[in-house]
């Protein structure tokens, strides 16, 4: 039986992994430090005999004592939210973490697949984003420390490759959503949906004019298994190139919901990408990938996960920081 580590197998792409691992036949290593993973995600493999879950830091030195196939290192907060709050850790996930990831696939033989993101493309002047765009980013704004970390962590993987000879593999994640997000953390569409749910006005930063394309979790996960078998190990974006304005999609969710909440606009935070749309020709052409679940099916598939959240799920919000963001 194959082997797999996952870090960060707690959070929301991180357990629809373990899930798929485990349906392929693989031994599924589940490694999390619960920083704002959720063990609720995993609850459902506790008793299945090829799961294992370590509670961990990948930034500090990881022993694994049996062989490993493949690491998958999706371990890191990946809101405005997250990173505003533990900049560092954040910075420490995508370095240090990395690193030590890297040394344990070569140590083991191992392939590694890295979760890097759209985000290393800044706020972008080519549009839409190809592979071979080196970004607009800004190192010192409030989101350089995500930015940068997942920056750093493609040169590092880089350089394990060509030096060491690593089989190492790095996936472009472009805004994905789908059952077991968190609903407080900061991104747009479980906010627009929790303030729905709750009877609250949605919040559209600045006109509402930047763009999003929104990829449902299982094509996403799709795109994640055929880039770790493929023989590429070049970045690949993987997202849905179905692009909307925020204002419009603020309008779909109230549409979707049918509530009857108006919409409300802030001063845009500092750095935000005023477009996100992936050119996925490599993921076509490479590996067959392209997504298959429309906008409209997925987000009736998440809004219905959300509905049925407790009302202390709902509640929970947290606006800490945030507002220093916006500035």
């Amino acid at each position: 039986m194959k082997k797999v580590l996952i870090t960060g197998a707690a959070g929301f792409l991180g357990s629809h992994l373990c899930d798929r691992f485990l349906k392929e036949g693989y031994f599924v290593i589940a490694m999390d430090n619960l920083i704002t993973g959720d063990l609720k995600n995993l609850e459902h493999l506790s008793t299945n005999e090829n799961f294992e879950f370590i509670n961990h830091d990948v930034s500090e030195h990881i022993s694994i004592k049996v062989e490993l196939d493949y690491i998958l290192h999706f371990a890191s907060p990946a809101s405005p939210i997250d990173y505003l709050k533990i900049p560092i850790q954040t910075l420490k996930v995508g370095s240090l973490g990395t690193h030590n990831l890297l040394g344990l696939a070569k140590a083991k033989g191992a392939r590694m697949l890295i979760a890097s993101t759209s985000e290393v493309y800044g706020d972008p002047l080519v549009h839409p984003q190809t592979e071979d765009y080196y970004g607009n980013v800004n190192p010192v704004g409030p989101r350089g420390v995500y930015d940068e970390a997942k920056r750093f962590q493609e040169a590092i993987t880089m350089a394990y490759h060509t030096y060491h000879g690593v089989e190492t593999r790095i996936i472009r994640i472009f805004n994905t959503y789908g059952p077991r997000m968190r609903l407080n953390d900061g991104r747009v569409l479980p906010a627009f949906i929790g303030q729905a749910l709750r009877g609250e006005d949605l919040t559209v930063f600045g006109k509402g004019d930047q763009t999003r394309s929104f990829c449902y979790v299982d094509d996403l996960i799709e795109g994640i298994y055929r880039l770790l078998l493929s023989d590429y190990a070049l970045p690949v974006n993987i997202g849905n190139p179905d692009e909307i304005t925020i204002l419009d999609f603020a309008k779909e969710i109230i549409k979707l919901t049918g509530t009857t909440q108006k919409i409300i606009y802030k001063d845009l935070p500092i750095n935000d990408p005023m477009q996100r749309q992936p050119d996925i020709t490599k993921a076509i052409e490479l590996l067959g990938w392209e997504p298959k679940v429309n906008r409209a099916d997925g987000l009736k598939i998440t809004y219905d996960y959300f509905k049925n959240l407790s009302e202390d799920e709902l509640h929970k919000v947290e606006h800490k920081n945030f507002d220093e963001y916006v500035k």
